[in-house]
Protein backbone atom coordinates (compact mmCIF):
# COMPACT_ATOMS: atom_id res chain seq x y z
CA UNK A 1 0.00 0.00 0.00
CA UNK A 2 2.78 2.41 0.91
CA UNK A 3 5.37 1.46 -1.70
CA UNK A 4 2.78 1.11 -4.46
CA UNK A 5 0.07 3.67 -3.83
CA UNK A 6 -3.53 2.48 -3.83
CA UNK A 7 -5.74 3.84 -6.59
CA UNK A 8 -9.17 5.32 -5.86
CA UNK A 9 -11.04 2.05 -6.41
CA UNK A 10 -8.68 0.14 -4.10
CA UNK A 11 -8.80 2.85 -1.44
CA UNK A 12 -12.60 2.96 -1.62
CA UNK A 13 -12.79 -0.82 -1.13
CA UNK A 14 -10.40 -0.60 1.83
CA UNK A 15 -12.47 2.23 3.33
CA UNK A 16 -15.69 0.23 2.91
CA UNK A 17 -14.14 -2.79 4.66
CA UNK A 18 -12.95 -0.60 7.53
CA UNK A 19 -16.37 1.07 7.77
CA UNK A 20 -18.20 -2.26 8.27
CA UNK A 21 -15.57 -3.73 10.63
CA UNK A 22 -17.66 -2.71 13.65
CA UNK A 23 -20.94 -1.07 14.57
CA UNK A 24 -22.49 1.58 12.35
CA UNK A 25 -24.80 4.31 13.59
CA UNK A 26 -28.42 3.55 12.80
CA UNK A 27 -31.04 6.24 12.37
CA UNK A 28 -34.83 6.38 11.94
CA UNK A 29 -35.99 6.80 8.35
CA UNK A 30 -37.32 10.29 8.97
CA UNK A 31 -33.83 11.56 9.91
CA UNK A 32 -31.81 10.06 7.08
CA UNK A 33 -32.29 12.95 4.67
CA UNK A 34 -31.04 15.45 7.25
CA UNK A 35 -27.87 13.78 8.58
CA UNK A 36 -24.70 15.79 7.85
CA UNK A 37 -21.22 16.24 9.28
CA UNK A 38 -17.94 18.12 8.94
CA UNK A 39 -14.33 17.05 9.40
CA UNK A 40 -11.17 19.15 9.72
CA UNK A 41 -7.69 17.79 9.16
CA UNK A 42 -6.52 19.86 12.13
CA UNK A 43 -5.40 23.42 12.64
CA UNK A 44 -4.28 25.94 15.24
CA UNK A 45 -7.08 27.75 17.05
CA UNK A 46 -9.60 25.66 15.12
CA UNK A 47 -12.85 25.86 17.08
CA UNK A 48 -15.06 25.78 13.97
CA UNK A 49 -16.97 22.63 15.02
CA UNK A 50 -18.23 24.30 18.21
CA UNK A 51 -19.93 26.95 16.08
CA UNK A 52 -20.83 24.97 12.96
CA UNK A 53 -22.56 21.95 14.54
CA UNK A 54 -25.22 23.95 16.46
CA UNK A 55 -25.65 26.35 13.53
CA UNK A 56 -26.42 23.46 11.17
CA UNK A 57 -28.77 21.95 13.74
CA UNK A 58 -30.58 25.28 13.96
CA UNK A 59 -30.98 25.10 10.17
CA UNK A 60 -32.85 21.80 10.60
CA UNK A 61 -29.92 19.45 9.98
CA UNK A 62 -28.95 16.51 12.22
CA UNK A 63 -25.24 16.53 13.11
CA UNK A 64 -23.83 13.41 14.85
CA UNK A 65 -20.27 14.75 15.00
CA UNK A 66 -17.63 12.27 16.15
CA UNK A 67 -14.47 14.18 17.02
CA UNK A 68 -11.04 13.53 18.45
CA UNK A 69 -8.55 14.80 20.98
CA UNK A 70 -5.52 16.95 20.32
CA UNK A 71 -2.14 15.39 19.66
CA UNK A 72 0.99 17.20 18.55
CA UNK A 73 0.50 20.81 17.55
CA UNK A 74 -3.21 20.64 16.67
CA UNK A 75 -5.91 21.08 19.31
CA UNK A 76 -8.72 18.60 19.83
CA UNK A 77 -12.41 19.51 19.76
CA UNK A 78 -13.16 17.14 22.65
CA UNK A 79 -10.48 18.75 24.82
CA UNK A 80 -11.98 22.18 24.22
CA UNK A 81 -15.48 21.04 25.16
CA UNK A 82 -14.24 19.25 28.28
CA UNK A 83 -13.13 22.66 29.57
CA UNK A 84 -16.86 23.21 30.24
CA UNK A 85 -17.66 21.76 33.71
CA UNK A 86 -19.78 18.63 33.39
CA UNK A 87 -19.50 18.14 29.63
CA UNK A 88 -19.45 14.42 28.71
CA UNK A 89 -17.88 13.21 25.46
CA UNK A 90 -18.29 9.45 26.02
CA UNK A 91 -21.88 8.69 25.01
CA UNK A 92 -23.38 5.40 23.82
CA UNK A 93 -25.32 5.11 20.57
CA UNK A 94 -28.74 5.05 22.25
CA UNK A 95 -28.12 8.32 24.09
CA UNK A 96 -26.55 9.82 20.97
CA UNK A 97 -29.71 9.05 18.98
CA UNK A 98 -31.83 10.66 21.70
CA UNK A 99 -29.76 13.85 21.59
CA UNK A 100 -29.83 14.00 17.79
CA UNK A 101 -33.60 13.54 17.83
CA UNK A 102 -34.27 16.16 20.51
CA UNK A 103 -31.48 18.73 19.99
CA UNK A 104 -30.21 18.07 16.48
CA UNK A 105 -26.47 17.90 17.19
CA UNK A 106 -23.89 16.34 19.46
CA UNK A 107 -20.10 16.28 19.55
CA UNK A 108 -18.77 13.01 20.99
CA UNK A 109 -15.73 10.75 21.02
CA UNK A 110 -15.30 7.61 18.94
CA UNK A 111 -16.61 4.47 20.61
CA UNK A 112 -14.57 1.26 20.73
CA UNK A 113 -17.07 -0.53 18.52
CA UNK A 114 -17.04 2.09 15.73
CA UNK A 115 -14.53 1.22 12.96
CA UNK A 116 -12.24 -0.95 15.15
CA UNK A 117 -10.15 -1.77 12.08
CA UNK A 118 -8.97 1.83 12.03
CA UNK A 119 -7.24 1.42 15.40
CA UNK A 120 -5.43 -1.69 14.14
CA UNK A 121 -4.35 0.04 10.95
CA UNK A 122 -3.17 3.11 12.84
CA UNK A 123 -1.06 1.06 15.25
CA UNK A 124 0.51 -0.73 12.27
CA UNK A 125 1.16 2.54 10.43
CA UNK A 126 2.75 3.97 13.56
CA UNK A 127 5.36 1.21 13.94
CA UNK A 128 6.05 0.92 10.19
CA UNK A 129 6.55 4.63 9.52
CA UNK A 130 3.58 4.90 7.15
CA UNK A 131 1.52 7.45 9.09
CA UNK A 132 1.76 9.97 6.25
CA UNK A 133 0.38 7.71 3.50
CA UNK A 134 -2.37 9.69 1.75
CA UNK A 135 -4.54 6.68 0.89
CA UNK A 136 -4.45 5.34 4.45
CA UNK A 137 -5.19 8.78 5.90
CA UNK A 138 -8.16 9.18 3.56
CA UNK A 139 -9.46 5.69 4.40
CA UNK A 140 -9.15 6.36 8.12
CA UNK A 141 -11.08 9.64 7.99
CA UNK A 142 -13.82 8.64 5.57
CA UNK A 143 -14.46 5.19 7.12
CA UNK A 144 -15.41 6.85 10.42
CA UNK A 145 -17.59 9.48 8.78
CA UNK A 146 -19.31 6.92 6.54
CA UNK A 147 -19.98 4.75 9.61
CA UNK A 148 -22.01 7.65 11.00
CA UNK A 149 -24.40 7.05 8.07
CA UNK A 150 -24.58 10.75 7.18
CA UNK A 151 -25.84 11.85 3.79
CA UNK A 152 -23.60 14.89 3.30
CA UNK A 153 -20.08 15.69 4.48
CA UNK A 154 -17.89 18.77 4.17
CA UNK A 155 -14.12 18.47 4.67
CA UNK A 156 -11.96 21.35 5.87
CA UNK A 157 -8.53 20.38 4.55
CA UNK A 158 -5.81 22.63 5.96
CA UNK A 159 -2.53 23.50 4.30
CA UNK A 160 0.39 25.59 5.48
CA UNK A 161 2.70 25.92 8.48
CA UNK A 162 0.12 25.03 11.12
CA UNK A 163 -1.27 21.95 9.38
CA UNK A 164 -0.08 18.42 8.69
CA UNK A 165 -0.16 19.23 4.95
CA UNK A 166 2.57 21.83 4.55
CA UNK A 167 1.92 22.41 0.85
CA UNK A 168 -1.20 23.10 -1.16
CA UNK A 169 -0.26 20.22 -3.48
CA UNK A 170 -0.32 17.70 -0.62
CA UNK A 171 -3.58 19.08 0.75
CA UNK A 172 -5.21 19.05 -2.68
CA UNK A 173 -4.18 15.41 -3.20
CA UNK A 174 -5.65 14.34 0.15
CA UNK A 175 -8.84 16.35 -0.40
CA UNK A 176 -9.35 14.90 -3.86
CA UNK A 177 -8.99 11.33 -2.56
CA UNK A 178 -11.37 11.85 0.33
CA UNK A 179 -13.99 13.50 -1.89
CA UNK A 180 -13.84 10.65 -4.39
CA UNK A 181 -13.98 7.97 -1.68
CA UNK A 182 -16.83 9.65 0.18
CA UNK A 183 -18.92 10.01 -2.95
CA UNK A 184 -18.04 6.43 -3.90
CA UNK A 185 -19.55 5.26 -0.62
CA UNK A 186 -22.75 7.22 -1.17
CA UNK A 187 -21.90 10.22 1.04
CA UNK A 188 -22.22 13.54 -0.81
CA UNK A 189 -18.77 14.93 -0.05
CA UNK A 190 -17.08 18.26 -0.77
CA UNK A 191 -13.83 19.76 0.51
CA UNK A 192 -12.55 23.25 1.16
CA UNK A 193 -8.79 23.84 1.14
CA UNK A 194 -7.99 26.51 3.71
CA UNK A 195 -4.70 28.18 4.56
CA UNK A 196 -3.29 27.47 8.02
CA UNK A 197 -0.17 29.65 8.02
CA UNK A 198 -1.72 31.87 10.71
CA UNK A 199 -4.04 30.76 13.54
CA UNK A 200 -7.82 30.80 13.13
CA UNK A 201 -9.31 33.55 15.25
CA UNK A 202 -7.61 35.07 18.29
CA UNK A 203 -7.63 32.28 20.89
CA UNK A 204 -5.36 29.24 21.14
CA UNK A 205 -6.05 27.01 24.14
CA UNK A 206 -9.05 25.07 25.36
CA UNK A 207 -11.10 27.37 27.62
CA UNK A 208 -9.99 30.40 25.62
CA UNK A 209 -11.34 28.80 22.45
CA UNK A 210 -14.65 27.92 24.10
CA UNK A 211 -15.05 31.60 25.00
CA UNK A 212 -14.30 32.63 21.42
CA UNK A 213 -16.69 30.04 19.99
CA UNK A 214 -19.52 31.33 22.18
CA UNK A 215 -18.69 34.88 21.08
CA UNK A 216 -19.06 33.66 17.49
CA UNK A 217 -22.48 32.22 18.35
CA UNK A 218 -23.36 35.68 19.69
CA UNK A 219 -22.48 36.90 16.16
CA UNK A 220 -19.45 38.70 17.57
CA UNK A 221 -16.57 36.49 16.46
CA UNK A 222 -13.44 37.19 14.42
CA UNK A 223 -14.09 37.62 10.71
CA UNK A 224 -11.97 34.66 9.61
CA UNK A 225 -13.85 32.22 11.86
CA UNK A 226 -17.25 33.54 10.82
CA UNK A 227 -16.32 33.45 7.14
CA UNK A 228 -15.17 29.83 7.36
CA UNK A 229 -18.26 28.77 9.34
CA UNK A 230 -20.49 30.37 6.70
CA UNK A 231 -18.53 28.77 3.85
CA UNK A 232 -18.52 25.26 5.33
CA UNK A 233 -22.14 25.49 6.42
CA UNK A 234 -23.26 26.73 3.01
CA UNK A 235 -21.60 23.76 1.31
CA UNK A 236 -23.31 21.28 3.65
CA UNK A 237 -26.74 22.86 3.19
CA UNK A 238 -26.28 22.98 -0.59
CA UNK A 239 -25.14 19.34 -0.75
CA UNK A 240 -28.13 18.28 1.32
CA UNK A 241 -30.58 20.31 -0.79
CA UNK A 242 -29.39 21.03 -4.33
CA UNK A 243 -32.30 23.42 -4.95
CA UNK A 244 -30.70 25.73 -2.37
CA UNK A 245 -27.92 27.78 -3.98
CA UNK A 246 -24.60 28.37 -2.24
CA UNK A 247 -25.46 32.07 -1.86
CA UNK A 248 -28.87 31.28 -0.36
CA UNK A 249 -27.33 28.70 1.96
CA UNK A 250 -24.69 31.18 3.12
CA UNK A 251 -27.36 33.77 3.91
CA UNK A 252 -29.25 31.11 5.85
CA UNK A 253 -26.14 30.44 7.95
CA UNK A 254 -25.65 34.16 8.58
CA UNK A 255 -29.29 34.61 9.60
CA UNK A 256 -29.36 31.57 11.87
CA UNK A 257 -26.36 32.84 13.85
CA UNK A 258 -27.45 36.49 14.00
CA UNK A 259 -30.91 35.43 15.24
CA UNK A 260 -29.45 33.59 18.25
CA UNK A 261 -30.91 30.24 17.15
CA UNK A 262 -27.45 28.63 16.83
CA UNK A 263 -26.50 29.82 20.33
CA UNK A 264 -29.67 28.26 21.75
CA UNK A 265 -28.79 24.96 20.03
CA UNK A 266 -25.31 25.08 21.56
CA UNK A 267 -26.85 25.63 24.98
CA UNK A 268 -29.23 22.70 24.49
CA UNK A 269 -26.40 20.47 23.22
CA UNK A 270 -24.11 21.02 26.20
CA UNK A 271 -27.02 20.46 28.62
CA UNK A 272 -27.86 17.21 26.83
CA UNK A 273 -24.22 16.17 27.23
CA UNK A 274 -24.05 16.66 30.98
CA UNK A 275 -23.66 20.40 31.68
CA UNK A 276 -26.08 21.74 34.29
CA UNK A 277 -28.71 24.19 33.05
CA UNK A 278 -27.53 27.06 35.33
CA UNK A 279 -23.96 26.71 34.01
CA UNK A 280 -25.14 26.51 30.40
CA UNK A 281 -27.40 29.54 30.84
CA UNK A 282 -24.61 31.55 32.47
CA UNK A 283 -22.15 30.68 29.70
CA UNK A 284 -24.56 31.68 26.95
CA UNK A 285 -25.84 34.86 28.58
CA UNK A 286 -24.91 38.02 26.60
CA UNK A 287 -21.98 39.84 28.17
CA UNK A 288 -21.29 37.05 30.66
CA UNK A 289 -17.90 36.70 32.35
CA UNK A 290 -17.36 33.14 31.14
CA UNK A 291 -14.21 32.73 33.23
CA UNK A 292 -16.38 32.63 36.34
CA UNK A 293 -17.33 29.18 35.03
CA UNK A 294 -14.48 28.06 32.78
CA UNK A 295 -10.93 27.36 34.00
CA UNK A 296 -8.94 30.59 34.28
CA UNK A 297 -5.16 30.88 34.20
CA UNK A 298 -3.43 32.31 37.27
CA UNK A 299 -1.43 34.80 35.23
CA UNK A 300 -1.83 36.84 32.04
CA UNK A 301 1.39 38.31 30.65
CA UNK A 302 1.16 40.89 27.84
CA UNK A 303 3.78 40.89 25.07
CA UNK A 304 4.42 44.24 23.38
CA UNK A 305 5.60 45.14 19.88
CA UNK A 306 9.20 46.26 19.70
CA UNK A 307 8.71 48.13 16.43
CA UNK A 308 6.06 49.76 14.26
CA UNK A 309 4.61 48.14 11.15
CA UNK A 310 1.83 46.06 9.64
CA UNK A 311 1.34 42.36 10.44
CA UNK A 312 2.38 40.16 7.54
CA UNK A 313 2.13 36.78 9.29
CA UNK A 314 1.46 35.18 12.66
CA UNK A 315 3.24 31.83 12.65
CA UNK A 316 0.59 29.27 13.59
CA UNK A 317 3.06 26.43 14.19
CA UNK A 318 5.08 28.52 16.66
CA UNK A 319 1.83 29.56 18.39
CA UNK A 320 0.86 25.90 18.76
CA UNK A 321 4.29 24.90 20.04
CA UNK A 322 4.29 27.62 22.69
CA UNK A 323 0.70 26.90 23.70
CA UNK A 324 1.63 23.23 24.02
CA UNK A 325 4.60 24.06 26.24
CA UNK A 326 2.27 26.02 28.50
CA UNK A 327 0.24 22.81 28.94
CA UNK A 328 -2.67 23.40 26.55
CA UNK A 329 -1.82 20.44 24.31
CA UNK A 330 -0.40 16.92 24.27
CA UNK A 331 2.81 15.61 22.81
CA UNK A 332 1.85 12.03 23.68
CA UNK A 333 -1.62 10.63 24.30
CA UNK A 334 -1.05 10.17 28.05
CA UNK A 335 -0.14 13.83 28.68
CA UNK A 336 -2.54 15.77 30.94
CA UNK A 337 -4.26 18.92 29.65
CA UNK A 338 -4.33 22.30 31.37
CA UNK A 339 -7.63 23.72 30.13
CA UNK A 340 -6.92 27.27 31.34
CA UNK A 341 -3.68 28.17 29.58
CA UNK A 342 -3.00 29.38 26.07
CA UNK A 343 -2.44 32.40 23.87
CA UNK A 344 -4.69 35.35 23.07
CA UNK A 345 -3.81 37.30 19.94
CA UNK A 346 -4.52 41.03 20.04
CA UNK A 347 -3.62 41.71 16.38
CA UNK A 348 -4.42 40.06 13.04
CA UNK A 349 -2.74 39.68 9.68
CA UNK A 350 -2.99 43.13 8.11
CA UNK A 351 -3.24 45.01 11.44
CA UNK A 352 -1.14 48.15 11.86
CA UNK A 353 0.81 48.05 15.11
CA UNK A 354 2.80 50.64 17.03
CA UNK A 355 5.90 50.22 19.14
CA UNK A 356 4.84 49.40 22.70
CA UNK A 357 1.42 48.06 21.69
CA UNK A 358 0.28 44.72 23.16
CA UNK A 359 0.07 42.14 20.38
CA UNK A 360 -0.24 38.96 22.46
CA UNK A 361 -1.39 37.87 25.91
CA UNK A 362 0.01 34.68 27.42
CA UNK A 363 -2.37 32.91 29.81
CA UNK A 364 -0.24 30.72 32.08
CA UNK A 365 -0.08 29.10 35.51
CA UNK A 366 3.63 28.30 35.89
CA UNK A 367 6.26 31.06 35.63
CA UNK A 368 7.26 31.69 32.02
CA UNK A 369 10.63 30.32 30.99
CA UNK A 370 13.20 32.92 29.96
CA UNK A 371 13.80 31.12 26.65
CA UNK A 372 10.10 31.30 25.78
CA UNK A 373 9.92 35.05 26.42
CA UNK A 374 13.09 35.68 24.42
CA UNK A 375 11.77 33.76 21.40
CA UNK A 376 8.12 34.84 21.51
CA UNK A 377 8.64 37.57 18.90
CA UNK A 378 9.52 34.91 16.33
CA UNK A 379 5.76 34.35 15.97
CA UNK A 380 5.17 37.79 14.47
CA UNK A 381 6.32 38.96 11.03
CA UNK A 382 5.97 42.69 10.38
CA UNK A 383 6.11 44.95 7.36
CA UNK A 384 7.78 48.20 8.53
CA UNK A 385 6.52 51.62 7.41
CA UNK A 386 7.11 52.61 3.79
CA UNK A 387 10.03 54.83 4.72
CA UNK A 388 12.22 51.76 5.27
CA UNK A 389 13.77 50.58 2.01
CA UNK A 390 14.58 46.93 1.36
CA UNK A 391 15.95 45.38 -1.80
CA UNK A 392 13.41 42.91 -3.24
CA UNK A 393 16.17 40.60 -4.44
CA UNK A 394 17.40 40.14 -0.88
CA UNK A 395 13.81 39.67 0.31
CA UNK A 396 12.99 36.60 -1.82
CA UNK A 397 15.13 34.05 0.07
CA UNK A 398 13.44 35.14 3.32
CA UNK A 399 9.97 34.80 1.89
CA UNK A 400 10.71 31.37 0.44
CA UNK A 401 12.39 29.91 3.51
CA UNK A 402 10.67 28.18 6.40
CA UNK A 403 12.50 30.19 9.05
CA UNK A 404 10.46 31.49 11.96
CA UNK A 405 12.56 34.66 12.19
CA UNK A 406 10.33 37.74 11.79
CA UNK A 407 10.59 39.26 8.31
CA UNK A 408 11.15 43.02 8.40
CA UNK A 409 10.53 44.46 4.94
CA UNK A 410 9.16 47.48 3.13
CA UNK A 411 5.42 47.38 2.31
CA UNK A 412 6.08 48.62 -1.20
CA UNK A 413 8.53 45.81 -1.98
CA UNK A 414 6.01 43.29 -0.66
CA UNK A 415 3.43 44.20 -3.29
CA UNK A 416 3.77 40.89 -5.23
CA UNK A 417 3.05 38.95 -2.04
CA UNK A 418 0.28 41.23 -0.79
CA UNK A 419 -1.28 41.21 -4.26
CA UNK A 420 -2.46 37.64 -3.60
CA UNK A 421 -5.21 38.88 -1.35
CA UNK A 422 -6.96 40.40 -4.37
CA UNK A 423 -7.93 36.84 -5.36
CA UNK A 424 -11.54 35.79 -4.85
CA UNK A 425 -11.61 33.96 -1.52
CA UNK A 426 -13.78 31.09 -2.78
CA UNK A 427 -12.71 29.55 -6.07
CA UNK A 428 -14.67 26.66 -7.55
CA UNK A 429 -12.61 23.68 -8.60
CA UNK A 430 -13.84 20.29 -9.77
CA UNK A 431 -11.78 17.14 -9.28
CA UNK A 432 -13.23 15.68 -12.47
CA UNK A 433 -12.12 18.71 -14.49
CA UNK A 434 -9.05 20.94 -14.57
CA UNK A 435 -7.62 21.96 -11.21
CA UNK A 436 -5.40 24.67 -12.65
CA UNK A 437 -7.71 27.67 -12.28
CA UNK A 438 -6.57 28.73 -8.82
CA UNK A 439 -2.86 28.18 -9.39
CA UNK A 440 -2.98 30.10 -12.67
CA UNK A 441 -4.76 33.00 -11.04
CA UNK A 442 -2.29 33.03 -8.17
CA UNK A 443 0.69 32.98 -10.52
CA UNK A 444 -0.74 35.88 -12.48
CA UNK A 445 -1.35 37.81 -9.28
CA UNK A 446 2.11 37.22 -7.86
CA UNK A 447 3.77 38.56 -11.00
CA UNK A 448 2.38 42.01 -10.25
CA UNK A 449 5.31 44.29 -9.47
CA UNK A 450 3.81 47.77 -9.21
CA UNK A 451 5.16 49.55 -6.14
CA UNK A 452 2.59 51.42 -4.08
CA UNK A 453 3.02 53.71 -1.12
CA UNK A 454 1.58 52.86 2.28
CA UNK A 455 -1.58 54.91 1.79
CA UNK A 456 -2.64 53.09 -1.38
CA UNK A 457 -1.71 49.72 0.13
CA UNK A 458 -4.16 50.00 3.03
CA UNK A 459 -7.23 48.65 1.15
CA UNK A 460 -5.27 45.47 0.38
CA UNK A 461 -4.05 45.20 3.97
CA UNK A 462 -7.63 45.61 5.14
CA UNK A 463 -8.76 42.77 2.90
CA UNK A 464 -5.91 40.66 4.22
CA UNK A 465 -7.09 41.37 7.75
CA UNK A 466 -10.68 40.44 6.93
CA UNK A 467 -10.22 37.46 4.63
CA UNK A 468 -6.58 36.42 4.52
CA UNK A 469 -7.45 32.72 4.51
CA UNK A 470 -7.60 31.52 0.91
CA UNK A 471 -10.30 28.94 0.24
CA UNK A 472 -10.53 26.51 -2.66
CA UNK A 473 -13.49 24.27 -3.36
CA UNK A 474 -13.29 20.65 -4.50
CA UNK A 475 -16.33 18.52 -5.31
Amino acid sequence: MYLKELNIEETTNLTRSMMVSGDMLMWPKELRGKLVDKHSTGGVGDKISLVLAPALAACGMKVPMISGRGLGHTGGTLDKLEAIPGFIVCIDQTRMQEIIDSVGCCIVGQTKSLVPADKIFYATRDVTGTIDDTSLIAASIISKKAAEQVGALVLDVKCGKGSFNKTETAARKLASKMVNIGNGLGVKTVALLTKMDSPIGNAIGNALEVVEAIECLHDNGPDDIMDLVYSLGAQVLHQNCKTLSITEARHQMIDIISSGAALRKFRDMIVAQGVSEPIADSLCEPGADMFKILPKAQNVTPIICKKEGSVLEIDSLRCAEISGRLGAGRFKSSDPINYAVGLELCVHVGSKVKEGQTWLKIHHDAPLQKELIENIDSILSLVPPASTAVNEATLQPQLQSNTTTPIAVNEATLQPQLQRIKQPQLQCLNCRESNTTASTAENEATTASTAENEATLQPQLHRMKQHYREVFFIS
